[in-house]
């Protein structure tokens, strides 16, 4: 049980140093979509190789049609929210970028409403508007002043909650055949194929031979992501996933403190506070979502 929950701290720790790797790659002049790129292929080419040596099973597509979910989750969703994630660092700061990816618990009671037909109760419509005053002292909507998050990082930020929400909406189909390593796998598989014709091979392929560009996209695909999925997943055997999504709250924190202190970018107390009042509704959801399940059973 205590691995269990190594595995989830480490996992969602790893998926909080992304942002390194990312600003390591702008430095080398790639792109938010150049990186959206090199993370789903080396991710793809990492999980495939996992697969094939201890879990060949999972590679198994049991029907061509399942291939939507996947063009759900790989494009619709991780293509997306990654995209809108790394513009949103880009344009803002690493903690601001993370905070609203966060947001994404929000967009998922919203979507659920829409298209799973989930009851939107008074908790939840509590949980929407106090993840509406988080992003509000994040973005620093008031007061304003000359040093509040721009209007484009804040659309960006908010739309990589809105895709990291869509991966939910589509997992859930998913997850009535396939393994969430199956469907990870799948997810950078398609991912990977459906973005290649967008990679600027010929004004960025020379830049690849790089050694230290190859470095950073495999450690990108690696450590943040095929590794951190996979001792997730490993967590997720012995752990109830409640409990799990609340470890991963870990990830912003991580975020944050590579942020700040390793590149030096500013994140007010404001901000802070709304990145806690974000984090504390999750918990509170994820809480009273928890107890709703024990009364119905």
């Amino acid at each position: 049980m205590k691995k269990a929950y190594i595995f989830i701290l480490l996992g969602a720790a790893l998926w909080g140093t992304i942002g390194w790797y990312v600003k390591q790659l702008y430095d080398y002049g790639f792109s938010p979509i150049d990186v959206v790129i090199l993370r789903a292929w080396t991710a793809a080419i990492l999980l495939v190789s996992y697969l094939l040596l201890f879990a060949r099973r999972e590679l198994k597509l049991h029907a061509i049609k399942d291939i939507r979910y996947f063009i759900g989750t790989g494009i619709l969703s991780i293509s997306f929210f990654n995209f809108c994630l790394f513009t949103a660092m880009e344009l803002s700061t690493i903690p601001v970028a993370t905070a609203l990816l966060y947001t994404g618990p929000a967009f998922v009671v919203i979507l659920s409403y829409f298209f799973l037909q989930e009851p939107l109760n008074k908790e939840k419509v509590a949980a929407l508007v106090c993840t509406f005053v988080g992003v509000s002292l994040v973005i620093e909507f008031y007061p304003l002043n000359v040093n509040t998050v721009s209007f484009q990082a804040v659309v960006f930020g908010l739309g990589a909650g809105f895709g990291y929400a869509l991966y939910s909406i589509f997992s859930k189909f998913a997850l009535v055949t396939y393994s969430t390593l199956n469907i990870t796998t799948y997810t950078f598989i398609t991912a990977a194929v459906a973005l290649t014709p967008f990679f600027p091979l010929g004004d960025k392929g020379i830049l690849l031979l790089e050694p230290a560009v190859i470095l950073y996209a495999f450690g990108l695909g690696f450590l943040p992501t095929a590794f951190a999925y996979i001792i997730y997943t490993w967590g997720l055997k012995d752990i109830e996933a409640s409990k799990a999504s609340i470890l991963t709250t870990v990830e912003p924190v991580v975020a944050m403190l590579i942020g700040i202190f390793i590149f030096h970018e500013t994140f007010t107390t404001q901000q802070m506070i709304g990145m806690i009042v974000i984090l504390g509704t999750i918990l509170l959801m994820q809480r009273k979502q928890k107890i709703d399940s024990e009364l119905q059973t």
